[in-house]
């Protein structure tokens, strides 16, 4: 239960803590984090997770008060179900059951996560800071 903690949340904090630092002195840059839909919906037998992917969205909207004056902006990406070896794993009728949850009917591709990420990194969202961007196929509309 910790370890996820320490490495969702606490790996988080001690990284963008670095990572400010040389961002401070250039006066611009860009922080996010990625979440999951679990860290605005919750999930049963997931407190441990989805605990640690909703503090990264109090982490980045803090970061984005303390930071947006230099130019610095702090985002949060939150992924749904995800094509990946970790889904893979799933018995078709848990993946059918999941698919029947997600108004697109399937589960993101990879790419389509790195694609949101390059998007807040880049020129097009400097105006973008504090923000919660859900590429979750509708799953948790409304948060």
């Amino acid at each position: 239960m910790v370890l996820v903690i320490d490495t969702n949340l606490t790996g988080s904090f001690r990284l963008a803590k670095r990572a400010a630092k040389g961002m401070l002195r250039l006066r611009r840059g860009r922080i996010i984090f990625i979440s999951s839909v679990v860290g605005l919906l919750g999930s049963a037998g997931q407190v441990n997770y989805a605990a640690s992917k909703a503090g990264l969205v109090g982490m980045a909207r803090s970061l984005a008060r303390e930071l947006g004056s230099r130019s610095i902006t702090a985002n949060v990406v939150a992924p749904g179900f995800v094509e990946t070896d970790m889904t893979a794993v799933l018995t078709d009728d848990q993946k059918s059951t999941i698919k029947t949850q997600v108004p697109l009917g399937r589960y993101a591709a990879p790419d389509e996560i790195a694609s949101a990420v390059t998007w807040l990194a880049g020129d097009g969202a400097a105006y973008v800071t504090g923000a919660v961007i859900p590429v979750d196929g509708g799953l948790g509309m409304g948060h």
